[in-house]
This record gives structure tokens, sequence and C-alpha cells, in this order.
């Protein structure tokens, strides 16, 4: 992944370029400090890798690769251009100092993963395995399904339940949204409900995607319970048209 980010910073640096890379080596004095320097390219792979986050990424919808890149410079107080001819330095004049800027930026990265790992001590598993219990799909063209799911967790760690949805103009729920939950045992044998922020549906028969991503912890652990489309109080005369599918729940994420 740094290896992309040096790349893509290079070529967004070189872009801007002309044949002015022949300058005297005076040039070398209005760079960026090398400390700086390792700091700012250390906080582009981080925030890159934050961005892959379905969450995070939703989160930062209006922002851009090229809007992210400036304020994390505008942090360290440069900007741009001043950004683009340490680039163009380092590339053109000294890339073998670069590549040596590139080890430190990898030895500060793996500080980083060492901390959260010592931070978050959960069980990871490949993204490739998908946890969900439930049906494969969905589908209702009745008064009658509810598209009601229990699945038992039983590993601590950070969840994303992920599923593909559309809701077609004659389904007559009122305003159709998700009615997920953490269903948490207690001591008195019932079950308190923990309810995750519900995701409106628009009645526009295509096919929309999304992700939930949640820390689970504690002890016991809870299960996760609920509908797709929350049918509690509402009348059980409405007429109901959905379809859900690609649902699938994995445990865990890998630090690039």
């Amino acid at each position: 992944m740094i290896r992309n980010i040096l790349f893509i910073v290079a070529f967004l640096s070189l872009l801007t370029a002309s044949c002015s890379g022949r300058k005297n080596k005076a040039e070398h004095k209005n760079i960026i400090p090398e400390k700086d320097f390792i700091s700012i390219l250390t906080d582009l792979h981080i925030a890159d890798g934050l961005l892959s986050l379905p969450e995070i990424r939703y989160l930062f919808s209006k922002h851009d690769s090229i809007m992210t890149y400036i304020e994390i410079l505008d942090k360290y107080g440069y900007n741009k251009e001043l950004m683009d001819k340490t680039m163009r330095f380092y590339f053109i004049k000294r890339p073998k100092k670069l590549l040596r800027i590139y080890d430190k930026v990898i030895g500060r990265l793996s500080e980083v993963e060492s901390g959260l790992e010592k931070e978050m001590p959960f069980v990871f598993v490949p993204k490739e395995i998908n946890l969900w219990q439930g049906y494969d799909s969905y589908y209702s063209f009745s008064y009658t399904d509810t598209a009601w799911f229990e699945v038992p967790i039983e590993l601590p760690g950070y969840y994303t339940l992920r599923f593909t949805i559309t809701v077609f103009p004659d389904d007559q729920t009122f305003n159709p949204r998700t009615g997920i939950y953490f269903s948490h045992p207690d001591s008195i044998s019932t079950a308190r409900r923990d309810y995750l922020p519900q995701i409106a549906f628009i009645k526009d028969g295509r096919r929309h995607t999304y992700s939930i991503i949640r820390l689970i912890s504690g002890s016991p652990l809870p299960s996760l319970n609920g509908w797709f489309i929350d049918f509690e109080d509402q009348s059980p005369d409405l007429h109901r048209h959905y379809r859900i599918d690609k649902i699938s729940l994995k445990l865990g994420y890998h630090l690039d």
C-alpha cells in the first residue's frame, strides 16, 4: 500500500513538473525537512488505509484523495507546491535517499500496527470467511414474510455486515428501514436490545448495497438479531415487496 502512495504522490508531483528538474543544487534547501516528510508519508498511508473501510469512507464521502492529501499537508504547515517540490527533488535527484526514507516510514507503520494489536486483543480471521448463518437471500411478495434473522456471535472483534437490498415501488411498508440489534442476555434470562443506527431504504426498484461495521466485545457475547426491513409497529395487512441478497458477515480486517 505504501508503495502505491509513494507512486501516486510522485506522479502528482511529476505532473506539475517541467524541465525545471535541472535546477542547481540549491533547490534542496527549500524542501520539507526529512523528519516532517517521513511523518507526512506515514499519515498519508494511515489515511489511505482508514478510507478503505466502508464506514469511514461513508463518513468522508465528500472527500477525494487530493483533498485528504492537502489536509494532511496543512496539518504540518506545508502546501502542495512544497510537497511537489520535495517529491521531485528526492524522486529525480536522490532516489536512494527516498528508499531510505521509505524504510523509515515502514518502520513507523509497523510500530503503529504493533500498538493497535496490543490495544485490540481480538481474534482476527481472514475476511474471506463468511460467518452469516441466515438464509442466502430473502424475497417477499406477500403479507407475511418478515426477513427475520438471528446469528450467534462466538468471537469478539470487528464485524462487517454487508447486504444488497431492492425495495420495489409497490411495497406498502411505511418508511422502510433496518431493525437490527444486538441481543444481550442478562441475569434474569431476558435479553436487552442494543439497536444499531437505522438505514432508510428507497422504493425505487433498484439494488443498493450497504455495510455496517461494529465492534463486538464483552462477556457473554451478544447475538445479532433483527429484520433487514423492520415490520414492528406496522400493520400486518401491508403488502411487502422486496429482495435481499449477497449477505455476508465477516470478522476482522487486515491492516495493510
